[in-house]
Order: C-alpha cells, then sequence, then structure tokens
C-alpha cells in the first residue's frame, strides 16, 4: 500500500491533523461575560497573585509544547521548521488520542542553541511540560540540560528518552522469551546519537553492564583509541567497550547476543547476523526502513526481531511512552524527570504482558493497547524522586 500517496490526500482533505475546539459555549451574552469579560479579570488578578492556581483555573494543568527546529527528523534529517510541522502535527494528535494531553506543535525558524532556549523560556508560562522533538545531537543535550535546570515544568526530550524505555521495555521481555540474563548479554548499538546514548545510560541504570555495550557512530566502533570523539562521545567510550575494539559494525557485533540500531536502513547484513551468538535479539529501527529487512531476516537465525513499523511485528515505537509519560507528569505536577520515572514505565509497558504470552512476535504492547497510557501514567505517579545509585 502507497501510504505516501494516501498520506497526501489525508492532509489535503483536513489542512493538518489538529485544530482547537472550546469547551466553553459562548450562546449569549451572560456567557461571553463569564468566560471572556469582565468576568475573566477576576481570574487573571488570581493567577498573578497565586501562579500555581494556574494548574486549576486555566490550560496549563493539561497543555503541553511540542518544540523542533526541523533539525533531526526521523528518516528525514534537516528539513527546517516547516518540514518538520507535520510530524509535529502527528505528535499532539498521539499525545491527545493515546494519553488525553493537549499538545501545542511549535517548530521554530532557527538552529542556534541560544535562541532555542530563550524562546522557549519566554513562551514556557502557558505550558504543564516541554516536550522536545528532532533537534539533533549535541545541541539537544544541552538544550535539554539548560532547560532543565532553568524551569520549573518538566523537560522531556522524547527522541532520547521515549525511545530508550520503549526499547527497554521491549528488551526486558525479549530477554525472557530467549532466556538470556541482562547481567550476562553483549550488546552493540548502532547509531550514536540522541536515542543511541539515552539507550545506552538507561540500559546502564536498569542493570546492564555498559563494559559489555559497544556503541558505533557513522565513522565506527566509539573507542578510546579514537581521537576524533566530542565531548559526549568521549563519556561514552569511558564507560563501555571493555576491550577498547575498534573498526566498523562487522567487527563489533561478532559474539554479540542483541543488536540495537537507531541508524540507517540495510546496514545490517546477513554475514553480520551470522557471527552473532545462538538466539540473538535484533531490533532495528531505523525508519521508515530498518537496518535489515524484514523479508532478510527470514532467512537468518534471529530469535526476536523487532522495529519502528507498524507493519511488522514488535513495533517498538515512542507511542507507547510519550502519552502516558506526560499524563503521569501532568497529573501529579512534577517538575523534575527523575532516571526511575524512565525505568519504572518501561517495566510497567513490559509487565502488560503476561510470561504465559510472551513470544517471539508479541514482546511488547500493540499501541493501541488502552492499558498502556494509564500503566505508564501511574508509573511515573508513583516514582519517587530519588535517583538510581
Amino acid at each position: 500500500m502507497n501510504y505516501g500517496k494516501k498520506s497526501l490526500i489525508l492532509h489535503k482533505k483536513y489542512k493538518g491533523k489538529i485544530e482547537i475546539r472550546a469547551k466553553v459555549l459562548t450562546k449569549n451574552k451572560e456567557d461571553l461575560s463569564v468566560a471572556y469579560t469582565p468576568g475573566v479579570a477576576e481570574i487573571s488578578k488570581l493567577l498573578q497573585k497565586n501562579p500555581s492556581s494556574a494548574y486549576i483555573y486555566s490550560i496549563k494543568a493539561n497543555t503541553i509544547l511540542i518544540i523542533s527546529d526541523g533539525s533531526a527528523v526521523l528518516g528525514l534529517g534537516n528539513i527546517g521548521p516547516l518540514g518538520a510541522l507535520p510530524v509535529m502535527e502527528g505528535k499532539a494528535l498521539l499525545f491527545k488520542n493515546f494519553g488525553n494531553v493537549d499538545a501545542y506543535p511549535i517548530c521554530l525558524d532557527t538552529q542556534n542553541t541560544e535562541e532555542i532556549i530563550k524562546t522557549i523560556k519566554n513562551i514556557a508560562p502557558a505550558f504543564g511540560g516541554i516536550n522536545l522533538e528532532d533537534i539533533s545531537a549535541p545541541r539537544c543535550f544541552e538544550i535539554e540540560q539548560r532547560l532543565k535546570k532553568e524551569l520549573s515544568i518538566p523537560v522531556f526530550h522524547d527522541d532520547q528518552h521515549g525511545t530508550a524505555i520503549v526499547v527497554l521495555a521491549a528488551l526486558l521481555n525479549a530477554l525472557i522469551v530467549v532466556k538470556k540474563k541482562k547481567e550476562n548479554i553483549k550488546i552493540v548499538i548502532n547509531g550514536a546519537g540522541s536515542a543511541g546514548q539515552a539507550i545506552l545510560y538507561l540500559l546502564k541504570k536498569a542493570g546492564f553492564s555498559s563494559k559489555k555495550i559497544i556503541i558505533l557512530d557513522s565513522k565506527g566502533i566509539i573507542s578510546k583509541k579514537r581521537i576524533d570523539l566530542d565531548f559526549y562521545k568521549q563519556k561514552i567510550a569511558k564507560i563501555t567497550n571493555k576491550n577498547s575494539l575498534i573498526g566498523e559494525l562487522k567487527d563489533a557485533i561478532k559474539q554479540t547476543d542483541v543488536f540495537i540500531g537507531v541508524s540507517v536502513k540495510d546496514i545490517l547484513t546477513k554475514e553480520m547476523i551470522a557471527s552473532i551468538n545462538i538466539d540473538p535479539i535484533v531490533f532495528a529501527m531505523a525508519n521508515p526502513n530498518p537496518e535489515i529487512s524484514y523479508k532478510e531476516i527470514k532467512k537468518t537465525k534471529i530469535a526476536v526481531f523487532g522495529t519502528g513499523r507498524s507493519d511488522y511485528p514488535n513495533q517498538i515505537n515512542n507511542v507507547l511512552v510519550f502519552p502516558g509519560f506526560f499524563r503521569g507528569l501532568l497529573d501529579a505536577r512534577i517538575k523534575k524527570i527523575t532516571e526511575k520515572m524512565k525505568i519504572d514505565a518501561a517495566y510497567a509497558i513490559a509487565n502488560l504482558i503476561s510470561k504465559s504470552k510472551l513470544n517471539a512476535n508479541y514482546i511488547i504492547p500493540n499501541p493501541f493497547d488502552k492499558r498502556v497510557a494509564k500503566a505508564v501514567a501511574n508509573a511515573v505517579k508513583n516514582a519517587n524522586n530519588i535517583n538510581l545509585k
């Protein structure tokens, strides 16, 4: 099926995917006087004196900002603000449909770090949370860290943390299927951008051995021996790749148990898979086309296979995370996101599938499973604010 063609027809018909609808009717002068002037002045004075009451008397309680500069749109690259707009609209659609969260898509016509930070800080008062989206690394790391320190509302970079959470959830269940333990396995992460780095750090926090993880960028294996690494990749080199292996993916993947791809299509070959340990797990999440095709994996020894696509089994997609995650943040008025919230959210997703029902084609819930958003929201709300050691 030509989904691109159908998408063009859909977007032309509706002029986008979202709209603003009124909660309050204004059928007469009395309605107008209460909702707008003069009645609204009472609300304005109240919020001026007591800013926290905005969560009770305004849209702040259920409204977040989705913001992007269009510099790293998944599968499309640096396509700018207008190119990114339909993707941000889609994100807002999913927030509403899956988590009943109102989200505004804002695309900025700048890729300057300081301008982005300043803009977000200036418009933040109207929102209960910030969802950063499709901002390229390493700028996304600084933007997120600065905003987390300078704002009193939660800041979440979904490309990093949403991806990491759903990967952890899928991996926990996949390991049960292949009867392997997280402490013993070797993992290769192909792609060292925002998603790859977040996956690494969350797996480490969740008890996987970072020394048994190898991560690659476009130039090959990240190792202490490389002299071309930026600050963030130098940090990676210190905690991964205990044998300081150098080379390409074909070198990294030998005798490993898990391949996690957040990179480019068709980079993983049958020959590489032949060198992996028995019962390997492969998460090929490049979009729209994975690191190895579904057709090709049927000719290999892969035990569990997942992608980001909805037309293949085991869709490892952020939509399982962000609607429920922000639902929990907003409901509990959480100001800062902790690692424990992320890990608890991953376990909440994984635990929705009983061990008796787990199999190679069912390690992660379906995005349309109505239990998911609620389970994630509850995990976020119930997590305490003490970081894991």
